[in-house]
């Protein structure tokens, strides 16, 4: 089985090197003057990287308009979003690499968020709109040196859109569609959206602000598949809004302000299979701090402070006491990062940084309260990173970080990160690494919570190839291995606990793109994922596919295709059985198209065109065939 299992890598690899032998011989030598910045904090060329960094660039955006972030984030290799193609208000769980979502770092501008309220901290992804985000990087693999404890197998880097350099811009767009099951085919619109930003800059000041408006219906939450009744549809409404202000004191010197405020009141059913006409939430957003950025003769002095609070709600009807209980839940992050990148030539530097945070949770429940006072932590850790790049194509990205925990004490990470460019289109690269995750608020101190809780560690070691020819093809292939010790575990769903088991995975991820023919491209993916313990929805294998042309006059077209692999999942608190789900493939199609150039275009948009009747989560309703239109203004 595992044999067949790197198969399908080795075919995509195979398939893009016949590509190759068909280029002709003569292509001159070009290096990639591509940068990424989530390998060091620090914008870096590409080539001198040896970790695969999955770029999704303003343009790509522009050519999914009307998707949400976990649909953007779902077609990339490593990374599986449960709950992506279920009901809008179904929560959306990162799993990269076969790790949880706890184990996944989400920045948003170089800055860390999560909601310490939560069971596993995690960021919540319906907190954003895809109209404010400028470009994503995704970095798999442990990077706990560089970003603390829960950076165990990825770093989701989220840029948001910055001031264009105009004095009054104006952007914007409105969208409307169906948001319907396999079972409905009405082209009732139910899925509406609208977005505003002002934009520009004066001299020496830029300001941007923000807003987007969502109202989604049409859905069940819950799977009705085993009832003779159609269950309700569950509404959600988001409210999304963003400003920056930023002041360039001159070259060297320049300030941000920033302040985001989110909110998303949405229903949910009773669980698997069961409706409910009662159960709703609401979850709200406050996030504003500075960024600064000091440039001087070797280097750059680079700081931040954020200060972001969570409040969550949820009203949930109690079957037993036929009454309805209330949960609130409040989470407050203060993070500061102190980070200096000092090049002492064209091949050394060294980045040094201190970074501050605390974290709280206050939840009353009927079950149980946390008080505040209690339920917190703080880190303060300090860590280096050195980077070498010899002209004989040795690159070496190796740290760093003390883990100073107030309730844990000290804990060292660290990374080695050698790569080795064999031209200027061959490289390999490998990384070894170990990563502390430390137990939430809510695992100490809930109602199910163990106050003698060990922190997770992790060790992640990798290893691969990224092959690229004149921007005309680049294939990147990687092999990982992850084991995790003192998984945090809740066996007998009353108190948490730390697993004996030593839990590992291990698996493939390849990406290939192609210029096939003038204007079109082809991007192919596949990953592959073994765990020694199944008890998500992480499937084994995992095709991807895009098809995509702007060959005609002003008008972009693409086709999406994405294969879920069999998957076993176990059932712990239903049937306490291996459930088997099948196998499913999704068809999306997406066009737009420019109908006064740079003031006004259309988008149309496709999903699930074959209505592809699959299960994601057991006992919760999937996407069918839907479609959306959408328009865009700028002025």
């Amino acid at each position: 089985m595992k044999k067949h299992s790197f198969q399908a890598s080795a075919l995509c690899i195979f398939f893009a090197l016949t590509t190759l032998t068909a280029q002709q011989k003569n292509d001159s030598i070009e290096q990639l003057n591509e940068v990424v910045v989530t390998a060091t904090k620090f914008a870096i060329k590409k080539e001198h990287v040896g970790k695969i960094i999955y770029q999704i660039t303003a343009e790509e955006i522009e050519h999914q308009k009307g998707k949400s972030v976990a649909d953007i984030l779902d077609n990339i290799a490593g990374i599986t979003i449960n709950g992506s193609n279920s009901s809008a208000g179904k929560d959306k769980s990162i799993y990269i690499r076969g790790g949880r979502d706890r184990h996944v770092i989400v920045l948003i501008d170089g800055v860390s968020v999560s909601d310490p309220s939560g069971v596993n901290t995690t960021f919540d992804l319906r907190l954003l709109s895809l109209n404010q985000i400028e470009s994503i990087e995704v970095m798999n693999g442990a990077a706990s040196t560089l970003y603390g404890s829960g950076a165990a197998t990825g770093v989701i880097n989220i840029k948001l859109k910055q001031a264009v350099d105009k004095p009054v811009s104006m952007i914007y767009e409105i969208s409307a569609g169906t948001n319907n099951s396999q079972n409905d085919s009405k082209l009732d619109l139910k899925d509406f959206n609208q977005n505003i930003t002002f934009n520009g800059i004066l001299n020496k000041f830029s300001y941007l602000a923000s807003g987007n408006f969502s109202n989604i219906n049409g859905l069940s939450d819950a799977s009705d598949e085993n009832s003779e009744v159609k269950f309700e549809s569950d509404k959600f409404k988001a409210t999304n809004t963003f400003v920056r202000l930023g002041y360039k004191f001159n070259e060297k010197i320049n300030v941000q302000l920033f302040s985001n405020y989110d909110k998303n009141v949405y229903d949910f059913d009773a669980g698997t299979f069961s409706d409910s006409d009662i159960n709703n939430g609401e979850n709200e957003q406050l996030r504003f701090g500075f960024s600064s950025n000091l440039n001087y003769e070797k280097g750059m002095l680079s700081a931040s402070a954020s200060y972001n609070k969570n409040d969550r709600m949820l009203d949930i009807f109690n079957s037993w006491s036929n009454a309805t209980d209330h949960f609130e839940y409040t989470g407050k992050t203060y993070v500061a990062d102190v980070i200096n990148d000092y090049k002492f030539s064209d091949k050394f530097q060294l980045i040094t940084g201190l970074n501050y945070q605390k974290q709280s949770n206050e939840t009353n429940s009927p079950y149980g309260d946390i008080n505040e006072g209690l339920a917190n932590y703080k880190t303060i850790d300090p860590y280096f990173t050195v980077v070498y790049n010899a002209l004989s194509g040795f690159n070496v990205n190796a740290g760093a970080r003390l883990n100073n925990h107030s309730e844990y004490g000290n804990h060292w990470v660290y990374n080695v990160n050698p790569s080795y460019n064999f031209s200027t289109h061959f490289r390999l690269i490998t990384s070894l690494s170990t990563s502390f995750i430390a137990p939430s608020t809510y695992q100490l101190f809930s109602q199910y919570g163990n106050l003698d809780l060990k922190p997770e560690e992790d060790k992640s070691m990798e290893f691969g190839f990224i092959y690229s020819l004149k921007k005309k093809i680049e294939i990147n292939s990687v092999f990982f291995y992850r084991e995790e010790e003192n998984a945090i575990i809740l066996p007998d769903f009353v108190t948490y606990s730390n697993s004996e088991d030593k839990l590992n995975a291990k698996g493939v991820e390849t990406e290939i793109k192609m210029d096939v023919l003038k204007g079109a491209t082809v991007r192919l993916g596949h990953t592959y994922i073994y765990k020694n313990s199944d008890t998500d929805y992480i499937p084994k294998h995992k095709f991807t596919a895009l098809i995509e042309t702007n060959s005609l006059n002003n008008t972009y077209l693409s086709v999406r295709f994405k294969n879920i692999s069999k998957r076993t999942y176990f059932d712990e608190w239903g049937t306490g059985e291996n459930i088997n789900l099948k196998a499913y493939s999704l068809v999306d199609l997406f066009a737009s198209h420019h109908l006064i150039k740079d003031r006004l275009s259309v988008f149309l948009q496709a999903n699930n065109i074959f209505n592809e009747s699959y299960v994601e989560t057991i006992g919760y309703t999937t996407k069918g065939r839907n479609f959306k239109l959408g328009l865009n203004f700028e002025f």
